[in-house]
């Protein structure tokens, strides 16, 4: 049988090694876009930060793949021939499949802002955006940051840390509300601007000036104008699927998938961030983009290329981060109009600030702003979440409860 795999992070890899456990004659090549050793995309601003060395952020080198007996090629795929079963490399290879997984990730995008399109306005989505960065980080002093999600602020703690002059303008009201509610992100707000970072939120970006010794003026709809000598976008990604127009393989904003990781056509599969996959809360497709998600889709599929059929209970969303010297982190469902009631920890506790969800009576999500040794809690509650279980106790009780949930089932295991 021939397997190809499209992608070599998190979802590819987990796929190859599950994959290997059942079939070790199958010829299997993986394809990689940007190169065939695989790095970690979100050690990027730990790299930048100079908390890790570049080469730090590798994660499987050559003697991995030779032991799993993979055949590894660099090369954009651009077309998919569903009938003849074959995938289109960019330079006009060509390579059969029996079994083919489609992890091929998501793209950073950027906005349709006047005057974004110069070598000096990039994301921080890959590790050539880093090789750049890393640059400009030595080279300029001021440095704008359009957006506020997860990557974009961690863009901008990196530039904090290393001394540059940081301007935030967020077109919403509030920060990162896909990772934490009202409260947790006026309290990241005000540790943000704390550190230095100059932070507009409700701020919309007209057009970026190309000024005529190199630098721009970013106008902002209602304030003054904002000097920069480069910029980051971080508005946002978008999953690689555009090389599968005109295919029978089903996308929507990803590609389609069921608890197999199963597509709409036999024998391919999707995984990571460009599949859409159920969820523990009942939703058919959604999109969760973080490393754990593609890691547990990945295997779901090495398995079903194999034959071994183990449906996927569903994705949890779970970010982790620390910036701005504090750990941000949020699990399930914890924005109000989701959830029915919520208990917060004493801030006397030392953990900061910590909300834990419930809806129909049961645990269903969590938020953080505060300590590291916080997380812990929203480790432990990740079980009850997944299992829709009731706590029976009060919030007191609760780190208790889910310390002896958690050894009861190490003790089983």
């Amino acid at each position: 049988m021939d397997v190809v795999i499209i992608g070599n992070s998190a979802a590819g890899l987990a796929a190859l090694e599950e994959f290997r456990k059942y079939d070790r004659k199958s010829h299997v090549v993986m394809i990689s876009r940007e190169g065939v050793i695989p790095y970690s995309r979100v050690l990027l601003p730990y790299v930048l930060r100079g908390k890790l060395p570049f080469e730090g952020m590798t994660i499987r080198d050559e003697a991995w793949f030779q032991a799993l007996d993979a055949e590894c090629v660099a090369g954009e795929v651009t077309a998919l021939d569903d009938t003849c079963k074959k995938v289109i490399l960019a330079d006009g290879r060509e390579w059969h499949y029996d079994r083919l997984l489609i992890a091929t990730g998501s793209h950073a995008v950027m906005p349709p802002i006047p005057g974004i399109q110069d070598e000096r306005i990039c994301n921080m989505w890959t590790r050539a955006d880093a090789d750049r960065l890393r640059v400009y980080f030595e080279k300029y002093q001021k440095v704008v940051v359009i957006g506020s999600g997860f990557v974009a602020l961690q863009a901008a703690w990196a530039a904090r840390f290393r001394g540059l002059d940081v301007t935030v303008v967020e077109l919403m009201e509030r920060i990162m509300p896909t990772v934490l509610d009202e409260t947790g992100a006026r309290i990241l707000t005000e540790k943000i601007r704390e550190k230095g970072v100059k932070l507009y939120t409700g701020a919309q970006t007209r057009e970026i000036e190309h000024l005529k010794d190199g630098s721009f003026l970013v106008h902002i709809k209602g304030m003054e104008p904002v000097e920069a000598h480069f910029l980051i976008v971080g508005t946002g990604v978008r999953p690689a699927t555009g090389w599968l127009e005109g295919s029978g393989v089903s996308v929507s904003r990803g590609i389609l998938v069921d608890a197999r990781m199963q597509t709409s056509l036999p024998g391919i599969y999707g995984a990571g961030d460009v599949a859409e996959g159920p969820t523990v809360f009942g939703d058919r497709h959604m999109i969760h983009a973080l490393w754990p998600t593609a890691i547990e889709m990945g295997t779901i599929a090495g398995r079903s290329m194999a034959g071994v059929d183990c449906p996927y209970e569903g994705s949890l969303n779970m970010n982790v981060t620390q910036m701005y010297d504090v750990t941000v982190a949020s699990i399930g469902k914890f924005n109000d109009k989701e959830i029915d009631d919520a208990s917060y920890f004493d801030e006397k506790a030392g953990k900061g600030y910590l909300k834990v969800c419930y809806r129909d009576g049961r645990v269903c999500g969590a938020c953080l702003v505060g300590s590291s040794d916080a997380v812990t809690v929203l480790g432990k509650l990740r079980p009850l979440i997944r299992g829709g279980e009731k706590a029976d106790c009060t919030l007191e009780r609760l780190e208790q409860y889910v310390n002896l949930r958690a050894f009861a089932s190490r003790q089983m295991g």
